[in-house]
This record gives C-alpha cells, sequence and structure tokens, in this order.
C-alpha cells in the first residue's frame, strides 16, 4: 500500500514533469524561428538516445521481422509525432497546438466506452477544440493539420507503446524506438541546417531543451509510478494543455481570447472527467500517457 506522503510526492513530482516538459515546449518556440522545427526535434532525439541507450542497449540477434516491427514503427510515429507537433507550435502557438495535440489519447481512451458521460466529455472536449481553431479566424490551417496529425501520431504512440512494452524487457523496445526517429529526424535536420545562426546561446537552448523536455522527465518516470495509480497520473496529464498555454504566455509571449481560454478549460475539464470517473480496472490506453513523449 502507498503512504499518503509517498502519493503526494509522486504526485508532486508528476506536475513537476508536466511543468517541465511545457516549458521545454516553450522554449522550443523561441528556437523553431531561428533553427526550424526538425533541428529542435533532433536535439531532443538525440538527448533521448543518450539517456535511453545506456540503459537498455538493443540486442538485435535472433530478432525477426514479426518482432522488430513494432518498435521500428513506433520509432517513425514518433518522429512523425515530434516533427508535426513543433511545426504546428510554431504556426498556431504553444497552448492551441498542445490542446489539439491532446485530443489523439483522449479519442484512444474513449474508443472503446460505452458510458453515456464518456461521449458528453468527448462532445464537450470536441466542442471546446472547435471554440478553440475557428474563434480566432487568423489561424493557419495548415497549422492545425500539422497539430491534429500529432494527435493521430500520438494515438499511435500509445498503442505501439503498449505492444512493445509487452514483447521487449525493459526500455529495450524504447531503445530501438529512440534509434529510429533519430536516424529519420537528424538528415531532415542537416538539410534545413544553417550555421550562420548558431551562436553558444542557441546551443546552450537546445541543450535545455533536450534535458527538460526528455532527460528530466524520463529519469522521474519510474519513481512517480512507483508511489501514485496510472489514472492520477493520466488526470494530472489531462491538465497539460493549461499548463502549455501558460508557458506560452509567459514565454513566448501567446494571448488568447476569452473563447480560446474557455476552450482550453473545457478540453482539460473534459478529459480530467472522463478519466476521474473511471471504475477500476486494467490500465487504460489513455491512462499510459504516463510514458507517452510529447
Amino acid at each position: 500500500m502507498r503512504t499518503q506522503r509517498e502519493k503526494l510526492s509522486g504526485a508532486g513530482a508528476q506536475l513537476a514533469t508536466e511543468v517541465s516538459i511545457n516549458f521545454g515546449s516553450s522554449l522550443a518556440g523561441l528556437l523553431i524561428p531561428v533553427v526550424g522545427s526538425p533541428l529542435v526535434v533532433a536535439a531532443r532525439q538525440i538527448v533521448m538516445v543518450i539517456v535511453v541507450l545506456p540503459l537498455a542497449r538493443p540486442r538485435l540477434r535472433n530478432l525477426t521481422w514479426a518482432h522488430t516491427w513494432p518498435p521500428l514503427a513506433l520509432g517513425v510515429v514518433l518522429a512523425v509525432m515530434n516533427l508535426s507537433f513543433y511545426q504546428a507550435v510554431s504556426m498556431l502557438g504553444l497552448g492551441v497546438a498542445a490542446t489539439i495535440e491532446f485530443l489523439g489519447p483522449f479519442a484512444l481512451a474513449l474508443v472503446t466506452s460505452r458510458r453515456i458521460l464518456d461521449f458528453v466529455c468527448a462532445a464537450a472536449a470536441a466542442g471546446g477544440v472547435f471554440l478553440l481553431t475557428w474563434s480566432d479566424g487568423t489561424l493557419d490551417p495548415l497549422g492545425i493539420v500539422l497539430a491534429l496529425t500529432a494527435a493521430a501520431a500520438w494515438f499511435c504512440y500509445i498503442v505501439l507503446t503498449r505492444r512493445v512494452a509487452t514483447e521487449f524487457a525493459g526500455l529495450e523496445g524504447i531503445s530501438i524506438a529512440s534509434v529510429v526517429s533519430l536516424i529519420i529526424v537528424v538528415p531532415i535536420a542537416l538539410v534545413t541546417l544553417d550555421l550562420s545562426v548558431f551562436t553558444w546561446g542557441v546551443v546552450g537552448l537546445l541543450v535545455l531543451v533536450g534535458i527538460v523536455s526528455s532527460a528530466f522527465p524520463y529519469t522521474l518516470d519510474t519513481y512517480i509510478l512507483r508511489r501514485i495509480s496510472p489514472r492520477l497520473y493520466a488526470i494530472i496529464t489531462s491538465f497539460g494543455p493549461v499548463i502549455a498555454a501558460g508557458f506560452g504566455a509567459l514565454v513566448l509571449g501567446e494571448t488568447f481570447t476569452l473563447l480560446q481560454q474557455i476552450a482550453i478549460v473545457v478540453v482539460c475539464v473534459a478529459a480530467g472527467a472522463a478519466i476521474a470517473t473511471q471504475r477500476d480496472r486494467p490500465t487504460s490506453d489513455l491512462e499510459l500517457t504516463a510514458t507517452a513523449i510529447p
């Protein structure tokens, strides 16, 4: 049994990771106009590989295609998710992009639902996103498509992560996926690379984005999941868009209309209500977003 103190420390650590990840995304928002989103994603992936590989170096001998395709596919999905999300951030802003992207895991959690309340929550979330995207006529349609692409990729990421987790020991499958993602992202980053914009400040920010968006959250995952339930983890995660909007305003100077503020809150509350009212059962797909990489 977990003690109350352990639960509080776990919840506090999870909140810290949400703050860290979204702070990293806001720093990425500063860098993208300078170096481009592919290079920012490449920096994150490099840090991910540095963190994961020493912990779980994949053993490739005697692996068949049937056994290895899930982590390979996961690596492709991971690259698509991060590239589309950061490009959406550059076009829509962090708060809007993060809210739309969260539709991916939320939709997955409701796929097998039969409760009326869940359908009400889904309708509320969809209405919130409609308000968010159409209350401001200046939003770039391509940015919305990219954010929806990131949402779909996050949906697929959770499904594949679940399979990889059951077929590979520890972080071995994730380490394969991280290398595949890096192989995809680095050539794109090199094509768009402009050495003239590099300064020590830019390099420092790229490293910082990798640390606060990848290294720090990864090292806390085990600590957190040993102290709080997956449901509580998912509830805290569901308020990520609000945290993202806050950093968008503080770091990037983003502004939101009253309707947009209401829309972001509606999406988060709908997701939180759907998760919090679930009956005790085996871990749901949305609860597996505890291990997702935004």
